[in-house]
């Protein structure tokens, strides 16, 4: 099997599969230097996204290193032909930790107090608890399951918003996503961890923010699934009380949004969720096998749903 590795940095990542699987031919590539004959060459295809070459060549299986595909299956044409698997990894400790820290930097009061102290300044700021406080998270997969699970460490409430609307373990209670604005009475932060398909594009739109009721708005999930122009909007007015973003529309965030100096909007550049190599290498290989063996891998990606 021939396999294109594509990424800002590929090496690592391919040189880890060619030690695991020698049998492989493996091509490492940049992702802005990938040429159609790479994409001809090629079977399959590892990466996050798509590279700017037209069409999908002699590709037939696609794997993603991340959670989401959207970077492979958003608006790309990609036939049912192909099959796409994503990553095996559970990002969602990893996710729920940044989730956690956001949290506990409004309730500790840090970013304000270290202007104060970037100032010599002493001022007495006392802490609220996030214990006992109650979080409601849109979307219960894998992701809003670790950030469930961290929250409720430290004994918060939990509620979920899903498609369905199924019960789902680590959350107190879970409700379908039209009833949004019942789920967010009383709630003190409301975190976004949804895939980006054409039915989560702005669900949490100018409208829903002003249900939030003075929420604590933390999106980990990706950038369209809110309307991120009516963000500043939404805390001016006090629909929410402030925002961390780890995804935005654009990425980079471009350099003239107002989401960077609000002063209550924290900006992270996509990182709540890491891969790590080992493991996105386990995830290709369980793949690999059980296509040799004529079984759909259960990382398998449904085009249609995007997930």
């Amino acid at each position: 099997m021939r396999v294109l590795v594509t990424l800002p940095d590929p090496d690592p990542l391919a040189n880890l599969l060619k030690e695991r699987r020698p049998e492989l031919e493996v091509r490492a590539r940049k992702l802005n230097e990938v040429t159609p004959d790479d994409f001809e060459w090629a079977e399959t295809l590892v990466g996050f996204r798509k590279p700017k070459v037209a069409g999908w060549g002699g590709i037939t299986w696609i794997h993603s290193i991340g959670a989401g595909v959207d970077g492979i299956l958003y608006g790309q044409d990609v036939p049912d032909s192909i099959l796409v698997t994503r990553s095996s990894e559970d990002f969602g400790p990893a996710i729920g930790e940044y989730c956690v820290a956001r949290a506990l930097a409004v309730t500790q009061n840090l970013r304000r107090l270290d202007a104060f102290q970037q100032k010599h300044e002493w001022v007495d700021l006392d802490p609220v608890r996030l214990a006992g406080s109650r979080v409601v998270i849109v979307g219960t997969g894998m992701v809003g399951r670790g950030i469930a699970r961290a929250f409720a460490g430290l004994r918060c409430v939990v509620d979920g918003l899903s498609r369905s609307g199924e019960r789902v373990e680590a959350f107190r209670s879970v409700g379908k996503f039209d009833t949004f604005a019942r789920a967010m009475a009383g709630a003190q932060w409301l975190v976004l961890a949804l895939p980006r398909t054409a039915d989560t594009k702005h669900l949490v739109n100018r409208d829903r923010l002003a249900e939030c009721g003075g929420a604590y708005l933390i999106n980990v999930g990706r950038g369209l699934t809110v309307e991120e122009a009516a963000i500043p909007e939404a805390i001016d007015k006090g629909w929410i009380s402030g925002a961390a973003l780890d995804v935005f529309e654009r990425e980079p965030l471009p350099q003239d949004s107002p989401l960077w100096s609000h002063p209550k909007v924290t900006v992270t550049p996509h990182c709540s969720g890491p891969s790590t190599w080992d493991t996105t290498v386990d995830g290709f290989v369980e793949c690999l096998l059980a296509i040799r063996g004529g079984e759909r891998p259960r990382w398998a990606v449904e085009h249609s749903r995007g997930y």
